[in-house]
């Protein structure tokens, strides 16, 4: 049964929906964004007696929240020893002890709510990648025990050496559960403290100052102490914090466990990029092994099948017994130069709070965010601050930042190019291709019954032009991960606007040299943002 191929398994739990804003309204706090990071943070708030607003684009977890696979976990995949390269021993110890503290605090709101998410806790195992070096478990064994964690054993003799898997490293402590339970868990909860949630409420714009203002599309706003920007990619600000991270797709399979004998854990590999392993029994009972990998940077590859062919035949290859593929997806994760989430005060505001670069940690970054931004803003001390501060500069990852931002830089000579197809008739239904309309580029899309959309290809956020996602049917910019449904709405940000109209012109003079790409005029070419 592959049904339910191209969607998330997640997606099997209905969340509760929510009216839209329909009026102009105060707050103490509003909080943009319904995902973990968003939820939690508003939830942490209530609690201490705010009173809190969360304005959701769609619904409670229909963006990287229900695209998660929900490890929870203090085994970062950038591993100790880079931790330790960046940000010291210090650091480390203090990425390790915020870790443990968020999955701690997760179990402890399941308790206290009675939320019902199958929330457990479980060994987490780490093992070598094929093409890893022979030293890399104690090495990271190591950092690990520096950074103070405690428990670890290696060689573990358990599940890992059980799988064929071969030398593993053990994390104990690690967890477990099922996201979008958990998601409905926490808005019960907002709700009974007095808190409000907005679905189908999309936030056009962000204003600091006391007070600070969130602006809908819808032409509400809501006037709050404080705004909590809690999307992913931050829509607050236009480069600070976009020229510190990469937005990259990863993608995940579930596939059926069948007679597969699957010992309880979490597992990870240390290839790069690498793999991640997990059990879950669905709602139905039936269960099934949910791998994660193969990533690349948004919008610069569209070969998404030969990825999940990829993801599929690794996992075969290592776990025996198992049925079909019974779902498939991708999701965006977001990874900052320097390893670690930006949480806290925006760098261009004094009013206004981000939480982004989950790092593949976004179930764990997204409490730490709930955590810390509660203590920000209620003007408490919290020793992660520095270390998550969005503000700082690491020396150490200027390598990193210079590839990113050079790599970003290349991506502007997508306007000399000819475009995806010669004409629009050469688009089949179902595909989008981007197309060269004398000075323009568009993005054109032709849907199943061959009806035309076209849109400027340049992304509203910094100018680049956007490509096609044939997967997921998606407009993908390949400089900061902005994406767009065929119609040009943002699904992603940090573009805030959708792409803009255009419409399909004729040649524009007889005898014009078609096979020569013209030259975008300066207007339309703008330069890339300088590292």
């Amino acid at each position: 049964m592959q049904s339910d191929l191209e969607r998330s398994l997640w997606m099997d739990f209905p969340v509760p929906r929510y009216a839209p804003l329909d009026a102009d309204t105060r707050a103490d706090i509003c909080v943009v964004g319904g995902g973990i990071a968003g939820l939690t943070t508003a939830y942490m708030l209530a609690k201490e007696g705010a009173k809190v607003i969360v304005l959701e684009a769609g619904s409670i977890g229909s963006g990287e929240t229900g695209r998660t696979t929900a490890h929870l976990s203090n085994a970062l995949d950038d591993r100790y020893t880079e931790l330790e390269r960046v940000h010291g021993v210090a650091g480390a110890r203090i990425a390790a002890e915020s870790h443990c503290a968020a999955i701690d605090r997760i179990e402890a709101i399941v308790r206290e709510e009675g939320i019902e998410c199958m929330f457990s806790r479980l060994d987490g195992f780490l093992f070598r990648g094929e093409h890893a070096e022979p030293d890399i478990l104690e090495r990271e064994l190591a950092a690990a025990w520096r950074a103070g964690l405690s428990g670890l054993t290696l060689p573990d003799e358990s599940a890992a050496t059980a799988l064929g898997l071969g030398q593993a490293l053990r994390f104990p402590g690690q967890g477990q559960f099922h996201p979008m339970r958990y998601l409905a868990g926490l808005a019960r909860a907002i709700e009974a403290r007095g808190g409000r949630i907005c679905g189908d409420t999309r936030v056009a714009r962000v204003d600091d100052g006391s007070p600070a203002r969130a602006a809908t599309t819808r032409g509400h706003t809501v006037t709050a102490e404080s705004v909590v920007v809690a999307t992913n990619s931050p829509i607050s600000d236009r480069l600070a914090i976009h020229t510190k991270q990469a937005a990259y797709r990863t993608f995940a399979i579930a596939i059926a466990l069948g007679s597969a004998d699957m010992p309880r854990g979490l597992f990870w590999d240390t290839e790069d990029p690498y793999h991640y392993v997990r059990a879950h029994v669905r709602i139905d009972g039936r269960r099934v092994l949910i791998v994660g990998g193969e990533d690349h940077k948004t919008g610069q590859a569209n070969d998404a099948p030969v990825r999940f062919a990829r993801l599929e035949a690794w996992t075969r290859e290592r776990f025996r017994g198992l049925g079909p593929v019974e779902y498939r997806w991708s999701g965006q994760v977001l990874e900052p130069v320097d390893h670690l989430a930006f949480i806290g005060r925006d760098p261009a505001a004094s009013h206004v709070y981000i939480a982004t670069g989950d790092s593949g940690h976004g179930m764990t970054h997204s409490t730490i965010a709930g955590m810390l931004i509660t203590d920000l803003i209620l003007g408490r001390e919290n020793p992660w601050a520095e270390l998550y501060s969005p503000e700082r500069k690491s020396a150490k990852s200027l390598g990193t930042y210079a590839k990113e931002n050079l790599n970003v830089a290349r991506m502007y000579g997508d306007y000399l190019k000819r475009g995806d197809v010669a004409d629009v008739d050469d688009i089949a239904p179902g595909v989008g291709a981007i197309v060269r309309n004398g000075a323009k580029l568009l993005a054109v899309y032709r849907d199943e019954e061959g009806t035309l959309t076209a849109r400027s290809a340049v992304c509203t956020h910094v100018g680049c032009i956007v490509r096609w996602n044939a997967t997921e049917t998606s407009w993908d910019c390949p400089c900061h991960g902005s994406r767009f449904d065929v119609q040009g709405n943002v699904l992603n940000g940090p573009a805030r606007a959708p792409l803009a109209a255009a419409e399909l012109e004729e040649a524009e003079e007889e005898g014009e040299d078609e096979s020569r790409p013209r030259q975008p005029e300066d207007r339309d070419r703008p330069r890339p943002p300088q590292p």
